[in-house]
């Protein structure tokens, strides 16, 4: 953890909707005047699509049942802590991106499905913003998780995840249900040692409950709304945290336990605006006062 270079890493699974919560960030940072060094976490990935595509069918070939793009084979997960280790001590580190689509994959001249070369973070940031499956992983030779500040979890109940997968999959990437279903299954094993874990280190973790019936998400037609969810928000540490102030703003809400609040799946990107924002204030309060006195000892 750092007070001069902050980290904020949301982390979850494939569907989970960290994509959309990140939208919910990128709006503070413009209405607070922030710059932060966003990183993807697809973009530490230890292959391409291409490459991903090889290493599976050859896995395949001698029933290896395990490889998964959530386990430590098919990620750069050093890299990611050295990233990590790097911005919180001295404000740089190397990063990439990969480009998930065409009109991604054009305006850097290359193919979909490839990443970008490496770079420097961009200087003079505020604090660096992770997107991802692995902002909170721990194995036996990395601890990412130890060096952000702000974790976030973001972790709809399975079914609602994997209709959620399903449903994108196959209206945005092509692949079969029969596809979709095969690789939920190759990453069941990864799932439970690598992603489910990390929601036990996070700060604050969000979990869409759907009050429809998901029972098979397999047949699922249709993704439940946010208006047929119920949002369950459990804070790691409840100290200093206005359960009285968020629950008069979140109407219709109730606590369900001392730690936890449970409010309208509607109301998600508010009650993102209202907790995260004094955090980040806090984050940079603190990052100021590092600063002014690096310039006292220095006298500058």
């Amino acid at each position: 953890m750092s007070a001069r270079h902050p980290i904020i890493a949301v982390t979850g699974s494939s569907g989970a909707g960290t994509t959309s919560v990140s939208k919910t960030f990128e709006q503070i940072f413009r209405r607070e005047r922030l710059k932060a060094a966003f990183v993807e976490g697809d973009s530490f990935h230890r292959y391409d699509r291409a490459g991903m595509k090889e290493q599976l069918a050859e896995a395949i070939a001698r029933a290896d049942q395990r490889f998964s793009h959530f386990g430590p084979q098919a990620n750069l997960f050093a890299e990611l802590e050295e990233l990590f280790r790097g911005y919180a001590d001295n404000g740089t580190g190397k990063v990439r991106k990969y480009l998930h689509d065409d009109i991604e994959a054009a305006r850097h001249g290359q193919k979909a499905g490839t990443f970008t070369d490496w770079e420097g973070v961009p200087g003079d940031t505020d604090l660096l913003f992770y997107e991802g499956l692995h902002g909170a992983v721990v194995t036996d030779e990395v601890d990412v998780a130890q060096h952000v500040d702000l974790l976030i979890g973001v972790t709809p109940v399975i079914n609602l995840e994997w209709i959620q997968k399903l449903h994108r999959d196959k209206s945005t990437r092509g692949y079969s249900a029969e596809a979709v279903t095969d690789t939920i299954l190759r990453r069941m094993p990864d799932y439970v040692s690598y992603i489910c874990p990390q929601f036990s280190r996070t700060h604050i973790n969000f979990q869409r409950v759907p009050v429809v019936d998901t029972s098979n998400p397999f047949i699922a037609r249709f993704i439940p709304t946010p208006d047929e969810s119920f949002l369950v928000i459990r804070f790691a540490n409840p100290r200093g945290i206005d359960f009285g102030y968020l629950l008069s703003m979140l109407h219709d809400s109730f606590m369900s336990r001392p730690n936890t609040i449970v409010c309208p799946g509607g109301k998600m990107d508010l009650a993102m605006q209202l907790i995260f924002t004094p955090m980040i204030w806090r984050l940079m309060e603190r990052r100021k006062d590092c600063l002014a006195r690096e310039r006292g000892r220095t006298g500058t």
